[in-house]
């Protein structure tokens, strides 16, 4: 890459409203969120130079959402002045605290993407993508085209990010969320993510079935079991998890996405070679590191690099 250009981390998708239930039964707080959005804020605040493809709505909440991104460092030269509506996210919490979603999304600015949309950005060195916007409609397929355009000059980075109720069915998802995963070197998931798209396999079997697909590295959470990565002809590299005092877990996958690209970021992965030569397991570690301290507070609230330099210096 020409070293006069700045090299950054590109995130494509969604940038919505959460409105979580304050539990009460009668009131909700309203979170500034989205998967891709929470990744590139993650990234963003842990030091790493990051721009965000999203497509911002009209509205009070688009413009809310574009001022919050820019606040918190996060490059727009490639984002869009979307006419639509932005979507709305309703969140319950269950009796483990784990977030349930229900969404107000029909025909709003996250899914319109057209190809001369997403052009990237000067720099792109690792690219990402995810959640809604890469496997809903219309713009699901162009997004899917700019990766695969990507695929021979980056590092394409993909997290499925299950919505049960907006996916339909497993049967209707699967061929949805593969197609990703065959133009993506390296592929996150939860095991919530697995257990609901494959209900009968374990996750060693899918993250077997998804290095045949075309990934380079796959990396399966398990919530506070930690989390384990895969490779072709490789031994699992698995790690555990750190004790947290839980708040919630919105946004704590998205959370572990950004300390996992961030960590290989610094360790100048950018491309599939790069990729097979790095550690792993550290990167693991860094990842479950930030997840952990985003799930001690409310709603997606990611770590600064201070503050998971300060955690780190007080567990070493």
């Amino acid at each position: 890459m020409d070293g006069n250009v700045r090299e950054v981390l590109t995130v494509i998708g969604e940038a919505l409203v959460d409105l979580v239930d304050d539990g009460d039964g009668a009131t909700f707080t309203a979170h500034l969120s989205g998967s891709p959005l929470n990744v590139a804020l993650g990234l963003a605040r842990l030091g790493r130079p990051t721009q965000l493809m999203a497509r911002f709505g009209a509205d009070m909440f688009g413009r809310r959402l574009r001022a919050f991104a820019e606040r918190n460092g996060i490059g727009l030269e490639a984002a869009v002045a979307a006419p639509e509506p932005s979507t709305l996210a309703v969140v319950m919490l269950d009796e483990h605290r784990k977030a349930v979603y229900d969404f107000y999304a029909q025909d709003s600015a996250d899914w319109q993407w057209t190809p001369d949309e997403l052009a990237l950005p000067a720099g792109t060195q690792i690219l990402h993508t995810g959640s809604l916007a890469s496997w809903r409609p219309p713009g699901d397929e162009h997004i899917v085209a700019a990766l695969r355009q990507a695929r021979d000059t980056v590092l394409v980075s993909y997290d499925p990010n299950v919505r049960p109720t907006l996916l339909g069915t497993p049967e209707r998802a699967r061929p949805l969320i593969e197609r990703a995963v065959a133009v993506a070197h390296l592929v996150k998931a939860s095991d919530d993510d697995i257990s609901w798209l494959y209900p009968r396999a374990r996750l060693d079997e899918v993250a077997q079935r998804w290095l045949g697909l075309g990934a380079a590295t796959v990396v399966l959470t398990r919530g506070e079991r930690g989390a384990v990565g895969y490779r072709p002809g490789s031994d699992a590299v698995e790690r555990a998890g750190r004790p947290v005092h839980l708040v919630d877990t919105i946004g704590a996958g998205d959370a572990f996405t950004s300390g996992l690209l961030s960590a290989l970021a610094g360790a100048g992965v950018h491309d599939a070679v790069t990729l097979a030569g790095a550690d792993l397991g550290a990167a693991l570690d860094e990842a479950i590191l930030v997840a952990a301290l985003t799930c001690e507070r409310a709603g997606a609230d990611p770590p600064t690099a201070a503050e998971v330099d300060v955690h780190r210096e007080r567990t070493s």
